[in-house]
């Protein structure tokens, strides 16, 4: 089976849609977004397809989409949707697959249900994104908390920002984790420098050898 890998970050705006789209373009992947909340911007799956020059047929279409840039719980609210956490399946297709979720693991998609529970039931190794900046030590400990507490299976850390070598050590020496590089600030950000940027800063074979 191709690999197939969940991209989620420690938090919102940190650069996880831009390291998807970098992925999706370096694994001539499928990229899937479960649910965008927020359509009056441009939407992940549209940023994804920019940046990472990914035809239509591999932009797989959202199973939700909900006006508000918002919390999905709420977004779907205030739209008169109720969201099946328990419906959320990934697509099949014949090709590596990157999936994207909105937020941080614990963003709630329903009273009851955060992202991080739909993740342990795929059961689909994660890459977990984290800014290079104040705080993002403690955020992404918690996370990886968070993921091992619902024995879902982590590739690693992809670092976003500038370099912070004494936080990216930390982070790996006590969160346990591998990590799998840092992909820096683009200004400006175009589909060239961040196809550029990945294969300078990442393996791509350490993409390849997964399996889900």
């Amino acid at each position: 089976m191709p690999p197939r890998f969940v991209v989620t970050g420690t938090d919102t705006g940190i650069g996880k849609t831009v390291f998807a789209a970098a992925l999706t373009d370096a694994l001539s992947a499928c990229y899937w977004k479960p649910v965008q909340s927020g359509l009056d911007e441009e939407t992940d799956s549209e940023t994804v397809a920019r940046l990472g020059r990914v035809p239509p047929e591999r932009i797989l279409p959202e199973a939700y989409r909900l006006n508000m840039p918002a919390s999905p719980h709420l977004s779907a609210r205030i739209d008169g949707v109720s969201i099946r956490p328990e419906l959320l399946s990934p697509p099949t297709v014949d090709c590596p697959l990157v999936i994207e979720g909105a937020g941080g693991l614990l963003v709630p998609l329903s009273e009851r249900v955060v992202f991080a529970d739909v993740f342990a039931r795929w059961q689909i190794p994660v890459i977990l994104c984290a800014r290079t900046g104040l705080g993002t030590i403690n955020h992404t400990l918690l996370s990886l908390e968070a993921l091992r507490r619902r024995a879902i299976p982590v590739v690693g850390v992809a670092f976003i920002g500038d370099e912070q070598a004494d936080s990216e050590a930390i982070i790996s020496e006590l969160g346990q984790v591998r990590p799998l590089g840092r992909l820096p600030r683009l200004d400006p950000l175009s589909p060239q420098r961040l196809q550029q940027a990945f294969r300078e800063n990442f393996d791509i074979n350490s993409f390849r050898e997964v399996t889900a």
